[in-house]
């Protein structure tokens, strides 16, 4: 009878840890975390992709520009052409229309990917001595 009460008599370990239900919700929490951080990540890509995009045509656009205003312009017209920036090939177009007044006119130069022509990526407006 000794040995019995010796089991008996024997107190339980603590039992510590995490229970399946418990473990299940931290992965869920933990999941639904990555994923949001996933897709911040994403976006704050596809912004920088974009704003990149964006400030090469703005330069495509200058340099269109300042090389009109350096050749000079006397009457109204289109001019297109290509250029070379950033490592990408861009199409542009200028609309030179008179503007208001007779000593300037507006230059209106929309940029455009040489892949797509459809859209202009930027249209940027300059005025230049006629």
């Amino acid at each position: 009878m000794s040995v019995f009460r010796a089991i008996r008599g024997r107190k339980q370990p603590f039992c510590s840890g995490f229970t399946l239900l418990e473990v299940l919700v931290a992965l869920v929490i933990v999941a639904v975390a990555l994923a949001a951080l996933a897709r911040a990540g994403s976006q704050a890509l596809t912004a920088q992709a974009s704003l990149e995009q964006r400030t090469l045509a703005l330069w495509v656009a200058d340099n269109v520009l300042a090389e009109i205003r350096l050749e000079g312009v006397s009457t109204a017209g289109r001019r297109q052409g290509q250029r070379r920036m950033g490592e990408r090939d861009w199409s542009w177009q200028a609309l030179i229309q008179p503007a208001p007044g007779d000593e300037l006119m507006r230059v209106d130069v929309a940029v455009y990917r040489e892949s797509n022509r459809s859209t202009p990526i930027l249209t940027h407006t300059g005025f230049v001595p006629r």
